[in-house]
């Protein structure tokens, strides 16, 4: 799913008519300092990654003065989270808390339902996980019409919310998941929403993710990548994004996969199909190898698409390796696999002669897809040949993730000690 950060959601929100506090994004701790004056009083410094447990990670903290918001912008944007880093601060007024709420929207996939759902809480702020069960109430939405305000009372009065506010939080809860439809989204969820002491009701915080399938229907959101990911999209994930959003015709998935090109060990993966990619990680951990990315060209794709994908995917700098993982019998076309790779080989080998590659194609069109491989790489794969080190399988060793890891590790060392040699010839 797309995701948005917190200040991006609220935006949204705000954008919807939802109450939002007073904030401002900040990238550098004088932006922070700025955006704290602008505010006026005491100020919330809310450090934006994607990642839950952002209190107990100490990212959010509270500012009396804009001095103090500038040191501790300064503080947070040195931080990393689950791996993240954090460049970008969100500054807001600190909100006079009386009582925090939770609710999210989602969609709840049981065979029964196949709806969208509310989760409404009064026991906000914390892990829902952590919340009794019998605090948590759930309600099944209507795709059709929507939440009610005669529901969304119900709920809340099951939830013991005050008959005096249940107008109030009614109000709130239905104008929420209409902005839920109207943005297209997967997840929408306030964790927590609160009451001030005013009695009124802000999103005081918004975790936001938007159903890929429907960004095409959002291009005033920005989004770049329709995808999930963990932090900003890198070269090989606009590639891959790119292949994807310009031909329909099959899957030609390819992603980064936290990939760290001065590190020793990363080999270019290939993968085709959801179960042949799990196999494939298990023969490649087994041995100690780590997968650069993350691909899938199945679903009959045309050669056409399959070589984009393994050509972004030989193209990352200094892996020692490519395995391509058929490690189930596809009932796709296969001979477009091989007459794409043949054409990848000859283009990217003689860049980096002697280069390991395992390739494992099976399924329907086995016998004449080996073929053209062997074939159409054939001048190559001689003992002196810039392609030596390619090695072809078939359905003999379709689950034999074993044998496979251990031929591709061979290969990596050979070309790792041969490229040692040369330097230090």
């Amino acid at each position: 799913m797309a995701k948005f950060l917190e200040y991006q959601g609220k935006e949204w929100l705000a954008k919807g008519g939802m109450p939002v506090p007073k904030g401002r994004v900040a990238s550098s701790p004088e932006e922070a300092e700025e955006a704290a004056r602008w505010i006026g009083g005491p100020v919330a410094v809310k450090g934006q990654v994607q990642a839950g447990g952002r209190g107990k990670a100490g990212i959010v903290k509270l500012a009396d003065t804009p001095e103090e918001a500038r040191a501790l912008a300064e503080e947070i944007l040195a931080k990393t989270v689950k791996g993240l880093p954090v460049e970008k601060v969100l500054i807001e007024e600190k909100l006079d808390i009386k009582k925090e709420y939770y609710c999210s929207f989602v969609i709840n996939n049981a065979r029964e339902a196949r709806c969208p759902m509310l989760m409404f809480s009064t026991e906000g702020g914390m892990d829902i996980e952590s919340v009794d069960e019998s605090l948590l109430f759930r309600l099944n939405i209507d795709p059709q019409y929507g939440l009610q305000s005669y529901d969304a009372i119900d709920v809340c009065t099951q939830a013991g919310i005050a008959p005096a506010d249940l107008s109030k939080f009614a109000s709130f809860l239905t104008k929420l998941s209409k902005l839920y439809k109207k943005y297209d989204c997967q997840t929408l969820e306030i964790n927590p929403f609160v009451m001030t002491g005013d009695g009124s009701l802000y999103c005081a915080d918004c975790k936001m993710e938007i159903d890929n399938s429907a960004v095409f229907r959002h291009p005033d959101f920005g989004i770049k990548i329709a995808r999930d990911l963990p932090g900003q999209p890198t070269d090989l994930d606009v590639i891959g994004w790119g292949i994807e959003e310009t031909d329909a015709r099959g899957t030609g998935f390819l992603m980064n996969m936290g990939y760290d090109e001065v590190s020793p060990g990363y080999v270019g993966y290939h993968p085709i199909g959801g179960g042949s990619a799990m196999m494939g990680l298990d023969a490649l951990n087994a041995v100690g190898l780590k997968a650069a990315n993350y691909a899938d060209t199945s679903g009959n794709p045309v050669a056409a698409k399959i070589y984009r994908v393994a050509k972004a995917t030989l193209s990352q700098p200094n892996i020692e390796g490519y395995l391509l993982g058929g490690f189930m019998m596809a009932n796709q076309e296969q001979w477009h696999h091989a007459h794409a790779l043949v054409k990848v080989l000859r283009e990217m080998l003689p860049k980096k002669p002697g280069f390991p590659c395992v390739l494992l194609l099976c399924g329907n069109r086995e016998d004449e897809s080996l073929e053209i491989l062997r074939t159409g790489l054939a001048d190559m794969m001689t003992p002196d040949g810039i392609g030596r080190r390619i090695e072809i399988y078939g359905r003999e060793h379709v689950t034999d993730t074993k044998f496979i890891g251990e031929r591709l590790l061979a290969l990596c060392k050979e070309y790792s000690a041969e490229k040692t040699s040369q330097k230090a010839g």
